[in-house]
């Protein structure tokens, strides 16, 4: 059915085209506000399509030039084109035929950036999931797969680089100030994956040798002088094509590729087949303009989107409800690969603290859906978290529950039965049930059902009978559109710990199915015995977080304290000291609101310092167990009802204890990880650097004062620890004169690097209290901000309403009020955008009366707003319905 600004596409609708396109021919004849495309395009009609049946292709926003089938101009009454569709009737019912569309487009004033767009004097793509569409008209869907040419005309000045997916075919002079190149790509791909890049951009050049003895030739391209920043980046594709033929057998499959770095791109990559391109923040660094956390995304990105080679192009989505499909089994291979090339512990750790505060957030909102939704409106709008990370875990728990062994025999088989295909969900979980003989149909109900489940537990210890109980009861909390869930196959690692920190081993378990130290829950409410045991031991769950799930299970703080500092899993230990400290932090939040005075249980303290102390753990575990649970994590935790700024006073009152009863631990591990050497972005390296500075933070509430972090910032030789000393000084000395130099000699320094600036930007709009809603606007009107740019408006906007609790939520609503304005100008020029950042008001009903009302009002101007885009109206709608 169609709404009043888009249609809601069902996946019950879902069926094939009528046609088959066999190849097309693309001819791109390139100007800044009037670029000609020439699609030539062979199809023929299928043996089951009606014979009167038309060809309908996709458009949005066309000037269409001309129209031919099989070279000759096409009569006015065969074809129709409204409402940006293209509709051809008496077409042969036999045999192959040729369609022609011509296409005029102006790429400089694209600023949706979707489609072919100009940005700093380089012509761009970014076709997924519909901006094909925004190029020429074409079944602009992700199941109608072809072989592609293309041919590139442009000024020779200007566009001296001329570039589009597959191998280079050759090219030459075209005219007087002209020249064209030719790409043609042998491997059949959907619309979205189609790439092309034109401009005068340097090059860093590599090489990489398949298993197989080929070589490939590796480029990446970025502005000049900047070549020397893309040489991690460099390092980091290498890296992962190895890994994947090492891990997963996955071996590159065309003579180059190919990586463009642009600066205004709505996304973070775009795998394009054999052209990925890529925003600049995620391909530059060198030491003094990256951290060590910039490093680490650069990594990963890049890993992520080479892998898509397999897990996305060589198979790919039969419709955009798989989504999951490519990128939540893609986000799983790059989370594996970078948990290989760093800390395993620690990285589980960050993938499961940006779960919970962005993914659990979402499945308990209104703008929560399934892992594979049944429909969507704008399907832009479901490149979500639930699609990405929780469809990661997803894959991940197939392999908890099948094992390494089976799960790659799994995986193998569904490259070699898919490839070229573009399949669906049921088609990769029947490669595992096949490879492993097990039935994955009540797991399935991952993929079906939204919402994040919650396990209940209960525990009893019978010391005449050696025996531990546990009772276990699971719910999946109802979300807009499912209010009855049906139980969840959960795969729960667990242990059971000794007095002295050893397993404790039962000798049998009965009530549920076990395979190894894997508790498999499958009903509603389960009975668990575990026999043969002499102690009463303490019991550890999730263990690595083996399940996307929120667990209710009453331990007492010595017992979390005994996991904290013994459990074998490093993700549990972790795990515990959050539940060790999360009750105080919530009862903090309360005596807080209430006037009253804040106690903090010396255990928690005790233990952190402990940990941070232990020379046995790596450096990086001890920053990420100092860091306590989060305000949006507490607020989470309280669930409704939610004052932010009693959340902060709160928890800052317990940080302030952690900090004074450690801190002499603090002064030495501050003086032990001084930098020492030149910078090296190493996994190593990087957990000395974030542990002295998650002690220069504890020490700045500690001594109360600028001193140690404006010394710090003097003497910084690297972005990493120059930007924590700055956060540190801003957000705990907003007034502090040595604040305001050390700002305005980052700004001074750094003035001509964009990404740089974004820090700077970023590190202001998180400056909690209200005051920094003064500052953003400011900000705003600053000659430092380009509000073209999404990167900017995402640093400065966005993590002001994503990443301040307080300054974002002020009780009189005008954070609200400022967003709603900000939402409305942005959507008139990328609408893609403002949906993005619009979403930081999903868990607006948690909030306090007042403040919900306020909130509720600013979603409401939105939603009134004349000519809203369909990315927008969408989710507004939802939250406001939700």
């Amino acid at each position: 059915m169609r709404t009043e600004n888009g249609r809601i596409i069902h996946l019950a609708d879902y069926r094939r085209t009528d046609f088959v396109l066999e190849r097309v021919d693309l001819t791109f004849e390139l100007d800044p506000t009037a670029t000609k495309c020439t699609s030539r395009m062979l199809f023929h009609r299928r043996d089951d399509a009606a014979a009167d049946a038309p060809l309908v292709l996709d458009g949005d926003e066309l000037t269409m030039t001309g129209l031919l089938f099989d070279g000759m101009s096409m009569e006015p009454e065969r074809f129709t084109e409204e409402d940006d569709v293209l509709t051809i009737r008496d077409l042969p019912a036999t045999g192959s035929f040729e369609i022609t569309v011509e296409t005029e487009i102006n790429p400089e004033a694209n600023t949706k950036l979707m489609g072919l767009y100009r940005t700093n004097g380089i012509y761009c793509t970014q076709c997924e999931a519909e901006g094909f569409r925004r190029i020429t008209y074409f079944y602009d869907r992700p199941d109608v797969l072809c072989v592609y040419t293309v041919n590139i005309i442009a000024d020779r000045k200007s566009c001296p680089l001329l570039l589009s997916n597959g191998n280079f075919l050759g090219g030459a002079g075209y005219g007087e100030d002209l020249h064209f190149a030719a790409w043609f790509d042998p491997h059949p791909k959907p619309s979205y994956l189609f790439a092309l890049v034109a401009g005068d951009l340097g090059v860093v050049e590599d090489a990489f040798t398949t298993m197989s003895g080929r070589e490939v030739a590796l480029k990446i391209y970025v502005e000049h002088g900047k070549e020397p920043r893309a040489a991690y980046a460099m390092d980091a594709l290498k890296r992962s094509m190895k890994w994947d033929e090492e891990v997963f057998g996955r071996e590159y499959d065309l003579d180059i590729f190919m990586i463009v770095a642009v600066s205004d791109f709505n996304m973070g990559a775009m795998e394009n087949k054999g052209l990925n391109v890529f925003n600049d923040k995620y391909v530059l660094a060198d030491p003094e303009t990256a951290t060590d956390q910039d490093y680490a995304n650069i990594e990963a990105i890049i890993a992520h989107e080479y892998f898509h080679n397999w897990t996305g192009n060589r198979i790919t989505c039969r419709d955009w409800f798989q989504l999951c499909l490519k990128e939540g089994l893609t986000v799983y291979r790059d989370h594996e690969f970078s948990a290989d090339q760093r800390s395993r512990a620690v990285k589980r750790i960050a993938e499961v603290r940006h779960l919970k505060a962005e993914q659990f957030p979402e499945d308990a909102g209104p703008l929560a859906h399934p892992v594979r939704p049944t429909k969507y409106r704008e399907i832009n709008n479901f490149y979500t978290t639930t699609v990405y990370e929780k469809g990661s875990e997803v894959t991940r728990m197939i392999a908890t529950i099948l094992g390494r062994d089976l799960f790659k025999k799994g995986m193998d088989l569904y490259f070699e039965r898919h490839d070229g295909d573009a399949a669906t969900i049921e088609d990769f979980v029947k490669c595992f049930e096949e490879a492993s003989g097990r039935d994955l149909s009540q797991f399935s109900l991952w993929y079906h059902q939204a919402g994040t489940p919650l396990v209940s537990l209960s525990s009893s210890y019978d010391q005449s009978k050696g025996r531990l109980t546990l009772d276990i009861e699971q719910m999946v909390p109802p979300t807009p559109g499912q209010s009855a869930k049906e139980p969840m196959h959960i795969p729960l690692r667990f242990g059971l710990l000794s007095a002295d920190g050893s397993e404790a081993c039962p000798s049998s378990v009965d009530g549920a199915e076990m395979t190894g130290d894997v508790l498999h829950l499958t009903k509603r409410r389960q009975t668990v015995t575990f026999a043969g045991i002499g102690a009463r031991p303490v019991v550890t769950l999730n263990r690595g977080f083996s399940a996307p799930v929120n667990l209710h299970f009453e331990q007492s703080p010595a017992d979390l304290a005994h996991v904290a500092r013994h459990d074998s899993d490093l993700f549990a230990r972790w795990q515990a000291l959050n539940d060790l400290a999360m009750p105080n932090l919530v009862e903090a939040s309360r005596s807080a609101r209430a006037g009253k005075a804040v106690e903090v249980n010396p255990l928690l303290a005790e233990t952190l310092v402990m940990l941070a102390a232990d020379p046995a753990l790596e450096p990086a575990f001890r920053a990420q167990a100092l860091a306590l649970p989060s305000e949006a994590d507490i607020a989470r935790e309280l669930g409704s009802n939610n004052d932010p700024d009693a959340i902060r006073a709160g928890r800052e009152a317990v940080l302030a204890a952690v900090a004074s009863a450690g801190k002499a631990t603090f002064v030495q591990l501050f003086d032990a990880h001084s930098p020492s050497g030149p910078f090296a972005p190493t996994a190593e390296a990087a957990g000395q650097r974030a542990l002295r500075n998650a002690a220069l933070a504890y020490l700045a509430i500690a001594e109360a004062t600028p001193a140690r972090a404006a010394g710090t910032f003097a003497e910084a030789g690297n972005m990493t620890d120059l930007s924590a000393a700055l956060t540190v000084l801003a957000h705990r000395f907003p007034d502090a004169a040595e604040t305001a130099r050390a700002l305005e000699t980052f700004r001074s320094r750094y003035a001509d690097n964009a990404l740089v600036i974004d820090k700077w930007l970023s590190i202001q709009s998180t400056i909690p209290g209200e005051a920094a809603l003064g500052r953003v606007k400011a900000l705003l009107q600053s000659p430092d901000f380009n509000r073209k740019n999404p990167n900017r408006m995402r640093a400065l906007v966005g993590t002001f309403a994503f990443s301040n609790p307080t300054g974002f939520n002020r009780a009189d609503g005008e954070g609200y009020r400022f967003l709603a304005e900000q939402i409305l100008e942005i959507d008139r020029k990328n609408p893609q955008l403002a949906a993005r950042i619009l979403t930081s008001m999903r868990s607006w009903r948690s909030l306090e009366e007042g403040r919900a009302d306020h909130a509720r009002n600013a979603l409401r101007q939105i939603a009134a707003a004349d000519k809203l885009s369909p990315d927008v109206s969408d989710i507004v709608e939802r939250m406001l319905k939700g």
